[in-house]
């Protein structure tokens, strides 16, 4: 990092001053760990050409220390070199480390390690959480202090905790964040955020911390909310949410640009500051997915476009130009405008079956461990027991979170969370297979760090099953193996190809006619498909692509029923809802 000059950043009895003077913060979310780090300098150079002066990220904890006492900051999780792009493109910084982020992500970005630890108190004052959270925090302010605008930086604001009045009212807990933050050398000004509903702003808030407010429409009324709570100082919408998540089984959703477009206007009109959620949503690369439950469990797509002013492959859209306009009449915007991408290479990718044999080996267990207790991060696990001839009503407690079972090498039938199935009926036999899918970890509420896999009593004919392998199946493992001698009779089914380019190329991979499963382009996993939708295409950004010969994996679970792969030119997020 080199420093800049040092500046100042306050807030004032109106405004955010920045060297003293009046400055409105015209930011955009842009999450580093949803977008290869080959590609942050083009989304951050496209946030100015909108007219933005700021970028806003989350930091996600499971992201940077996915086992515990092993901390990565490298690579994908460089936040350091991240935020010094920021800098180099003259814009302004606002880091959100959480720890709790939701977004989306998966277990709300707390690691499974953690949520797991026996008796910890998430979110409150308990104090092995908090001993974990300092830590944290600790090691994220080694990389945010330096890089303050009062230190030569871009960081102007960082904010404490998230929507934390939706969730709890220990504020003892939130002085204690304010603490650590402030004891770390964070010197810039302090933020909370909650939904503008009296009880939210009432428990999220924290004496000496600035209230912002999280909403995408009735931007008067909000503001006025947030005003009662926050009577002095700028008023913000730290969050303005301007398009929406999507989930397995739904529709593609987006919203109209011209109504958001008429909020922003609403919005910077009253003189307040801005923060579009999202400005570039980017991709749930990986198992990165999380999911929501409230009463049904909806597990999130692999692509986080979310109707955002830039796209998933990083196209300005409609609503790019659209708040582009608005923000004119408020503040300076440059004169060059973002090209759109020409269309993706299409083309088909011949492919062959490769030996699946990957994982740990199978560990005996009385019952069904869980994921957890196998200490395994990725999305399969093999279960197998002895049936002794014997057949019935097989039932679990729950299934978390999808099925595949198979009795002696053919399957039977599969089981879903969302579906709310936990039983089916198996044939007389001799070894009773189960392959579970961790589908992604709720992001929200109570349901923070469930345990995966074949939980509670399994009874068969009701009787207790006993006596159970566990194989964990690395995902990201697969298909490194030579060619298959014969075909396998249960899944996980895996087949590979390679194609050629000619240069790096952003694709856009086909998973029409496909079931379920997992795709990697030279090794990189690129996340979920399901043919379930709304998604009916991967984005393969083009820094994970080479000149020359590249690999493709396909993971499938239900079935294989084609030996071609197709790469299309454009994305297919899926039908919009009527």
């Amino acid at each position: 990092m080199t420093p800049g000059a040092t500046r100042s950043f306050a807030i004032g009895e109106t405004d955010f001053l920045l060297d003293g003077e009046p400055f409105r913060v015209l930011a955009g979310a842009l999450h580093y760990f949803r977008v290869h780090p080959g590609q942050w300098a083009d989304r951050i150079r496209k946030a100015r050409l909108m007219g933005l002066n700021t970028i806003e990220t989350y930091v996600a904890w499971n992201a940077h220390e996915p086992v515990r006492g092993e901390w990565d900051a490298t690579g994908w999780n460089d936040l350091g070199a991240f935020l010094d792009l920021v800098a180099a493109e003259g814009m302004h910084a606002i880091v959100r480390p959480g720890p709790y982020i939701c977004a989306e992500w998966h277990n709300g970005g707390l690691p499974v390690w953690l949520t797991g630890l026996e008796g910890v108190g998430l979110r409150r004052s308990e104090p092995r959480y908090l001993a974990e959270v300092t830590a944290y925090l600790e090691r994220v302010y080694d990389i945010v202090a330096p890089r303050q605008i009062d230190r030569g930086g871009p960081v102007v604001l960082v904010q404490i905790e998230n929507e934390y009045g939706a969730y709890g009212d220990d504020t003892a807990y939130l002085e204690h964040l304010v603490r650590v933050t402030k004891d770390a050398g964070i010197t810039v000004p302090l933020t909370t955020i909650d939904q503008p509903t009296d009880q939210m702003l009432g428990d999220g808030s924290v004496d000496g911390v600035h209230l912002t407010g999280s909403f995408g429409s009735r931007a008067a009324e909000r503001l006025a909310t947030l005003r009662r709570h926050q009577p002095t100082g700028p008023l913000m919408c730290a969050e303005f949410w301007d398009g929406w998540f999507d989930w397995w089984g739904n529709t593609h959703h987006t919203t109209p640009a011209a109504a958001s477009a008429a909020e922003l206007d609403t919005l910077l009109a009253s003189g307040a500051s801005v923060n579009f959620y999202m400005f570039h949503g980017g991709t749930n690369f990986g198992l990165t997915n999380g999911a929501n439950d409230k009463g049904r469990y909806l597990p999130i797509v692999t692509s986080y476009d979310y109707d955002a002013p830039l796209d998933e492959r990083g196209d300005p859209t409609e609503k790019y130009f659209a708040f582009r306009d608005v923000i004119a009449k408020y503040a300076p915007v440059p004169d060059e405008v973002p090209a759109v991408s020409a269309p993706a290479p299409a083309f088909e990718v011949p492919v062959q079956a490769v030996d699946a044999a990957a994982g740990a080996s199978a560990v005996r267990h009385e019952l069904p461990p869980t994921f957890e207790e196998l200490g395994h991060l990725s999305a399969l696990v093999a279960y197998e027991a002895d049936l002794d001839g014997r057949g019935g009503v097989l039932r679990f407690g729950e299934v978390r979170d999808h099925a595949w079972v198979s009795v002696d090498g053919a399957a039977v039938g599969t089981l879903s969370r969302t579906r709310h199935e936990d039983a089916l009926v198996v044939p007389a036999g001799r070894r009773l297979r189960v392959l579970v899918e961790e589908q992604g970890r709720v992001n929200y509420d109570v349901r923070l760090g469930e345990a995966k896999g074949l939980i509670g009593p399994v009874t068969l004919g009701g009787a207790p099953l006993t006596g159970w392998s566990a194989a964990p199946i690395d995902v990201a493992a697969l298909g490194t193996a030579g060619p298959a001698a014969t075909a396998p009779a249960v899944a996980p089914f895996v087949v590979r190809g390679a194609f050629s380019l000619d240069g790096p190329a952003d694709l856009f991979l086909d998973t029409k006619g496909w079931g379920k499963g997992f795709a990697l382009v030279n090794g990189f996993l690129l996340g979920r498909y399901w043919s379930s939708g709304p998604q009916r295409t991967l984005y393969v950004p083009s820094a994970a692509v080479t000149a020359g010969e590249n690999t493709l994996v396909m993971v499938e679970l239900d079935r294989v029923t084609d030996a071609v792969v197709r790469f299309v030119a454009a994305p297919d997020l899926g039908p919009l809802e009527e």
